[in-house]
């Protein structure tokens, strides 16, 4: 019944995504997702070595 949306219906979507948000602000939104989708991947994956602090042996 529904299936992915082809050439235009994606054109569409693109030209009312511009509208709404201007041409300026798109960039940022893109910038924003990436950084959410890679965070996410690191939680999914356990790497949390820019949370927690790197412990060294030092000499005391």
């Amino acid at each position: 019944m529904f299936g992915l949306p082809g050439g235009p219906e994606l054109i569409i979507i693109l030209l009312i995504i511009v509208l709404l948000f201007g041409a300026r602000k798109i960039p940022d939104l893109m910038k924003g997702l990436g950084s959410g989708i890679r965070e996410f991947k690191k939680a999914a994956n356990g790497d949390q070595s820019d949370d927690a602090p790197k412990k060294t042996d030092t000499p005391s």
